[in-house]
This record gives C-alpha cells, structure tokens and sequence, in this order.
C-alpha cells in the first residue's frame, strides 16, 4: 500500500524476523489471508516484536531513524554470530485469551527462541514489551470476539490437514520496518552464526 506521494511512509517502528519457507509458509499464509485478504504478511517467527529506536518523538526525523536503524542492524548482526542455526517444530493451533490472537505454537525451539530474544532486546534495539515475549506464529488477530472459537477451529482444521513438515531452521533473520500504511518492509537479512568452527 502506497501513500498519497504513491510511495510508502516508513516510520519508526522496527521488529526482527524469521520467515517460514515453503508449502509451510503457504499454507499458513493461506489461512491468515481467509481472515484477513488485504493482509501482506509473510509467514514468521518474531524474535523481536515491533518497537521504535527512538524514544523521544521530536528525536524521530527520517534520518535519525534511518542511522538508528543502521546501528540497530549493525549491533544484532554482531550479537547473532553467539547463535548457532536450530530447528523449530510448529505445533497446535491456539489462542492468546488477553488478545484473542489465533497462533500456531512453537514445540520445538522454544526455549532457542527466548535465550536469543533475551539477548538482543538490548542497546539501540531494548524496548519495554507490552506483553512477556511467547514466541509463536500469528495467523489470525484483531478479528471481533465472538468470531474467534468458529475461526480457530477452522484454521485447525486447515492445519489437520497438512502433510508437509512443520518444521524449519532458525538460521537467517530479517530486519523489518513499518509504515504509515502497515506495511513491513525488509531492511537487511541477518545470518545466524555458523556452527562449524572456521
């Protein structure tokens, strides 16, 4: 989505990612599109939920946010070489019952994920969270309460269903942005540290 200049507003607000690949990607996409056809959203793990670099608002012009970002990208493309790649299993389909978030919860990885959030919510990019970090993969929010049991069995359903493996690796983040427009566009792509000794 563009804005009336026919580009988007990038504003200060930042999150870090890791998309899922392939028919897994697919599907879960397929389903967060059945509640939400206009949405762009790819398929993620979030190990850093949305936050802005600057605090200050009268700090937030388009280039102190842009050398925020590059310190941001700069200071978590050293911290990631302390985490080896691993693997995540997705499993059941659930509910966050605060905010009726429908998600698909992590089996596997877990425990990766929290250490590596614990790690890199520091320096430029510390953010107080709102809510404790629960990794896990959004597919369906901000739909009207009384729809979310009749939706979560559906998408339960849908995940019934799937024959292709619902695991991935954890070896490649990406650094989002957001826009006026609720649009994440990727910054840069992070590699995880090499688990061979080189």
């Amino acid at each position: 989505m563009n804005g009336s200049n026919g580009r988007v507003t990038r504003i200060n607000s930042f999150a870090l990612v890791s998309y899922l690949p392939g028919p897994l990607a697919g599907l879960l996409d397929e389903i967060r599109h059945d509640f939400a056809p206009e949405s762009r959203a790819k398929a993620h793990v979030t190990i850093l939920p949305p936050r802005p670099l600057l605090q200050i608002p009268g700090e937030a012009s388009d280039t102190a946010v842009a050398e925020a970002a590059g310190e941001a990208m700069e200071q978590l493309k050293v911290r990631l070489q302390e985490f080896p790649p691993f693997k995540v299993d997705l499993g059941a389909i659930e509910i966050f019952e605060g905010t009726h978030v429908i998600y698909v919860s992590i089996q596997n990885g877990f425990a990766e994920l929290e250490r590596m959030h614990s790690a890199l919510n520091t320096g430029r990019v510390a953010f107080q969270e709102p809510y404790p970090y629960h990794p896990h993969v959004t597919i369906a929010q901000e739909l009207a309460p009384e729809d979310v049991h009749n939706a979560a069995q559906f998408a339960r359903w849908r995940w019934s269903e799937f024959k292709h493996s619902r695991s991935a690796w954890i070896d490649r983040l990406t650094f989002v942005q957001n826009t006026l427009e609720n649009y994440w566009t990727d910054l840069a792509m992070l590699n995880l540290g090499s688990p061979v000794i080189r």
